[in-house]
């Protein structure tokens, strides 16, 4: 998996990947088959082609740089992968909104903003409980420094979970009711 320097791209690391999948999975391998995903600030793609590779129908990959974006082309034709994906080059909030009006409605959410971006969390976070894009069943997860808390609550969606690993932290987010 290719990545760029100087860049605020700080791929998942493996083990986080791993745990995720762990969670999401169940035990389960067949969970993830035929299963939407968007990977929102997706840099080097990495999470969003773990998902295709257990399974899942398609990713949207969100990545507002056209550098990143590019990146994630690069890495999905490295691996050979030539369909189930869908990269859109747009601010993420802008891109949830250009989805939810296709009528794109995500089993699985995982967004992994620059650390530094602590903003972006609650903006996505917030957008993501207004849109239709999400329903009761859609696991939302994002990747967080330990230190920094996202959030608890954000109009119907809710945490419900928060794994640590390292530096890292797995914040894991439901709609607690139907709009």
């Amino acid at each position: 998996m290719r990545s760029l320097r100087g860049m605020d791209l700080r791929p998942t690391a493996d083990r986080v990947r791993e745990t995720l999948f762990n969670v999401v999975t169940a035990g389960n391998p067949a969970a993830l088959e035929g299963t939407v995903w968007l990977d929102l600030y997706a840099g080097t793609g990495a999470v969003g082609i773990e998902a295709l590779s257990r399974g899942a129908g398609k990713v949207y990959f969100v990545e507002s740089s056209t550098r990143a974006a590019e990146l994630v082309r690069q890495n999905l034709q490295s691996l050979e992968v030539a369909s189930g994906f869908r990269i859109v080059k747009q601010e993420v909030v802008r891109a949830l909104h250009k989805l939810e009006a296709e009528n794109v409605v995500a089993d699985f959410v995982f967004l992994d903003p620059a650390y530094r971006m602590e903003e972006a969390y609650r903006k996505t976070l917030e957008a993501l409980a207004q849109l239709h894009i999400l329903t009761r069943g859609t696991v939302v997860i994002a990747e967080h420094q330990k230190k920094f808390d996202p959030g608890e609550a954000f109009a119907s969606l809710g945490r419900y979970r928060k794994l640590e690993q390292g530096d890292a932290a797995l914040s894991f987010y439901r709609k607690l009711a139907d709009d």
